[in-house]
């Protein structure tokens, strides 16, 4: 495997980008995941020529060979991540150097080059200065930031690729749930594990989600918003739900969640949480938790509160959760003032609106387009600047 120097993009205008007028009427109410914008990025790897071919231009459809290897044998990750808009108009990615890291502890597992991070990033970055003007009007609205890769070789036979391609779109987001309720029922999967301990359950590749489809479409069926899974090889410990961490609040202050052992996503909003939580100093615990004391201490009341977590919904309460054996309340059924609490804790770091007590600040650039503040470690190097960015996309090819 060869060496990768440092990329530069090459950038393709854009023929026919969508009309002003369409596009702020489209961002008006962009939905999630359904809406998308006029670029995209792609990078292409090769054995004997490692990453190369970095390239910003019109978003378009993949030609592939139909005996591309991802069609046949699944090796594929991705991440999601967003840009958030700043209140003095500039824009900024929280932690996207943790996508970077997972993006390439997913590659490891699956047999797939991995990408360096400062081109992960950079990546996002173009994208995110290309597609600014699609920031979505509504309140709480981003940019979700797609970056994937996968086996691009024409082959059949049971082998890493030796070709691949890396890409990032970008889709204008409003909220994740469309219940519209304070919080989500969540249904409990009796018949369907996620991940099994040696498989692929700490990968973000596609196969685990298109497991949860089937799980999914059942909880949906019967009522509820999402789907939860117990562990593989028990089916005793809740483990995650179909694209989200879990947390659990105690009346004595503790915060449960269950452990990295191998078959939960090592989710970067769960992190942030718990990063948060300590830094306030409260009690939290990584440990296993099982349904039946989940029912039995929300039966109580000992269970105050409990709360789904992800990039895409965010933090979200809990207030129902059902199965075979019948269903129980959180709480009130409603957000808790912890949930609300570290919800608002963590959306105003996200929008460059706080920072965590007792770390320090680095100054930056208002206007550029930012990853800004070293809160944690968590908003990293500055992008680049906007008037460079656009004088360069004036320049001849």
């Amino acid at each position: 495997m060869v060496d990768t120097p440092a990329l530069d993009f090459a950038r393709i205008p854009h023929p026919a980008p969508v009309p002003g007028a369409s596009r702020q009427q489209a961002i008006t109410d962009p939905g999630f995941g359904t809406l998308f914008t006029d670029h995209m990025v792609s990078i292409d790897w090769a054995e004997d020529k490692g990453w190369h071919n970095a390239t910003l231009g019109p978003r378009q459809p993949i030609t592939l060979d139909a005996a591309a290897a991802v069609l046949h044998y699944a090796q594929e990750i991705f991440e999601g991540l967003k840009a958030y808009r700043l209140d003095d108009g500039t824009m900024a990615l929280f932690r996207p150097h943790e996508n970077a890291k997972r993006f390439n502890q997913s590659a490891r597992r699956m047999a797939m080059p991995e990408l360096p991070e400062d081109a992960f990033v950079e990546a996002v970055r173009q994208l995110a200065l290309a597609d600014r003007d699609w920031f979505p009007t509504v309140e709480g609205g981003s940019l979700y930031m797609r970056p994937f890769m996968f086996a691009s070789e024409a082959f059949l036979g049971v082998r890493p690729a030796k070709h691949y391609k890396f890409l990032v779109i970008c889709s204008p987001a409003g909220n994740y749930f469309k219940s519209g309720v304070p919080a989500v029922s969540i249904w409990v999967s009796g018949a369907y594990t996620r991940a099994a301990p040696g498989g692929t359950g700490a990968a973000k590749c596609g196969g685990n989600y298109a497991a949860s489809l089937v799980p999914q479409a059942e909880a949906i069926a019967r009522g509820h918003d999402q789907v939860v899974f117990l562990d593989a090889a028990e089916h005793k410990w809740v483990e995650e739900l179909g694209g989200m961490n879990v947390f659990f609040v105690f009346d004595d202050g503790r915060i449960v969640t269950p452990p990295l052992t191998g078959t939960i996503l090592p989710g970067i909003t769960r992190d942030s949480l718990l990063t948060l939580a300590r830094e306030e100093g409260l009690d939290v615990r990584e440990e296993r938790y099982s349904l039946e004391q989940w029912r039995a201490d929300a039966t109580s009341g000992k269970l105050v509160e409990c709360f789904a977590c992800g990039t895409a919904a965010v933090v979200t309460p809990i207030g129902r959760v059902a199965g075979e054996d019948g269903e129980f309340r959180i709480g009130s059924g409603g957000p808790g003032q912890l949930t609300n609490s570290l919800r608002a804790k963590l959306v105003a770091i996200q929008r460059g609106n706080a920072e965590p007590v007792g770390f320090k600040v680095e100054s930056f650039a208002r206007r550029c387009l930012l990853d800004g503040v070293d809160a944690l470690g968590w908003l990293n190097t500055r992008l680049p600047d906007i008037e460079a960015f656009e004088r360069r996309q004036q320049e001849p090819a």
